[in-house]
């Protein structure tokens, strides 16, 4: 017998896929290019919410103009964060990068705790459902599903069809000889670090329209887009973007099948039996 509702789930599933492969996709392509994993990357999130929130609500900026304006700050924070933190450890061992990246995770997160408190909040817009069949599904998710793919088919196009796309994709395969071709490497991470900023706002406008912002709220997609990454190979902005859509099948499924926490469990216990079989990544080469 068909069953509606596994097919509504398997459908929110692709839905939350497109979110989640848009937060990898900013992640690996900074990996990539820079060799230096962002710990701090959900904070990034974070803090464009907040921005979000505070000017359509707080100042009554109508909400495309704070979208537009979020992703700005947000690309700008991550070129400061390059500079400032980044660039000083750049050749160090990896676990003092994780350790600064760590640090500047609990900095925003207190940094946001002092300026906006620990409460929960919204923009107030009330998002309606759309009914398809049996089936019900959150215009807010459609929004950002397509929204997420149309992010990622232009940074797909920026990639392979322009000049500095070419040098990103060029010297993240060879850091030493790029120098010699007339690439100028502190340009390149500079503008890595700020389309990888852009992305991380546009991921905060998809997200603010489904969620509450607090300052916490870094850690529930922090760790799952981290692991997006590994499951598909870091660096590989290709197998991200499958592995985000197999994870979120994975909690989509298993919370129809059993509750949502459960699906959250058996997603991470499939990351963890991975990292046995394929190290590497379930795409790498």
């Amino acid at each position: 017998m068909f069953d509606t509702f596994l097919l509504e789930s398997v459908i929110n599933g692709i839905l939350l896929g497109g979110v989640l492969a848009l937060l990898a996709l900013g992640l690996n392509l900074i990996f990539g290019v820079i060799d230096v994993v962002w710990i701090c990357y959900a904070e990034l999130v974070m803090i464009g919410m907040y921005a979000i929130w505070w000017l359509h609500v707080y100042y009554g900026v109508p909400l495309p103009g704070a979208i537009v304006s979020a992703v700005m700050v947000v690309a700008l924070m991550g070129v400061l964060l390059h500079r400032l933190v980044i660039e000083p450890v750049l050749g160090k061992p990896p676990i003092n990068q994780l350790l600064v990246t760590g640090g500047v995770l609990f900095f925003l997160q207190a940094a946001a705790t002092l300026a906006f408190g620990i409460e929960f909040r919204n923009l107030g817009l009330r998002m309606p459902v759309v009914e398809f069949g049996d089936m019900f599904f959150s215009f807010a998710r459609l929004l950002a599903f397509g929204t997420a793919l149309a992010g990622v088919l232009l940074l797909w196009l920026f990639l392979t069809r322009s000049y500095l796309g070419t040098a990103i994709r060029a010297i993240s395969q060879d850091r030493e000889i790029m120098p010699l071709m007339g690439v100028d490497p502190r340009r390149i991470y500079l503008i890595t670090s700020a389309i990888g900023g852009g992305m991380a706002g546009v991921a905060a406008s998809l997200l603010v329209l489904q969620y509450d912002v607090h300052p916490a709220i870094g850690l529930s997609f922090g760790p799952i887009t981290f692991m997006i990454c590994v499951m598909g190979g870091l660096g590989n902005m290709l197998g991200g973007f499958l592995a985000a859509f197999v994870f979120a099948q994975f909690i989509s499924v298993g919370g129809y099948f059993f509750q949502i926490e459960w699906g959250y469990v058996i997603a991470f216990a499939f990351f963890i039996a991975m990292m046995f079989i394929r190290p590497k990544g379930l795409f790498s080469r």
